[in-house]
């Protein structure tokens, strides 16, 4: 079961390379844009491309199993 009212923002690292989804419950009233923006900025985003790294293995070249 979900959080209801959950709503996922797409943030962008300020060189552009890298992007994040953020996933928050906002009051209403609250202005979004600004509230994206500085999440965006307090974002650490070197943890983030550090574990992008250990997440994601490369595989290079397949080999295919014999059957015997």
């Amino acid at each position: 079961m979900g959080i209801p009212n959950v709503k996922r923002f797409r943030i962008q690292s300020p060189d552009g390379k890298h992007t994040a989804t953020l996933m928050a419950v906002l009051p209403k009233g609250t202005d979004v844009d600004s509230y994206v923006s500085e999440a965006a900025q307090r974002f650490d985003w070197t943890a983030h491309e550090e574990s992008q790294k250990q997440h994601f293995k490369i595989r290079v070249g397949q080999q295919k199993q014999k059957k015997r």
